[in-house]
């Protein structure tokens, strides 16, 4: 994953020097800047409405008792997209307004879904969709599942049974 990054802040600032060259030879230098400053102002608006909306989404959940999945990942997509809109240039915009714009952050949301699936699944050998808990025994069908020869004999007293109880071994 650190690879992934490290290649990425290398080749995302040549890609949009590109790109914003090209788009320069065809409409012009100050046309160029112009969009440019254009799309930089959009996508602080649209940022700052929908970010707000998420965070209504996100305390409207908490005070109902709900579980704001959805609202949180909504709110991570808004803040990643955001900051590739603040950031100058043309491919980093796209992926910007793809995260942001609420007609395609569920595409977005989607695929942010299955890669953590993904990765969960990867991490810690469980399935996203029956609720995983790391440390917590697996499902019996995970071919990863670790058997184990140490069972415990015990026995439940009820403490208002009347019986005495004994005190647990010390060490």
């Amino acid at each position: 994953m650190t690879s992934f990054i490290a290649v990425a802040l290398l080749l995302v600032p040549i890609v949009e020097i590109y790109v914003i060259i090209q788009v320069g030879q065809v409409i012009g230098g100050w046309p160029t800047v112009a969009l440019l400053l254009v799309e930089s102002a959009l996508g602080a608006w649209l940022i700052k409405r929908e970010g707000r909306r998420a965070w209504n989404a996100l305390r409207t959940s908490m005070q109902t008792g709900r579980m704001p999945g959805k609202e949180l990942a909504d709110a991570g997509l808004i803040l990643v997209g955001g900051t590739l809109l603040l950031t100058p240039g043309f491919v980093t915009d796209i992926f910007g307004f793809f995260f942001v714009l609420p007609f395609t952050r569920p595409l977005a949301r989607k695929a942010l879904s299955a890669f953590l699936g993904r990765r969960i699944v990867a991490q810690f050998g469980g399935s996203p969709l029956t609720g995983f808990i790391p440390g917590a025994p697996q499902q019996p069908n995970n071919p990863q599942r670790r058997q184990s020869d140490d069972v415990v004999q015990g026995e439940v007293i009820d403490p208002d049974d009347g019986r005495p109880q004994d005190k647990p071994p010390a060490g």
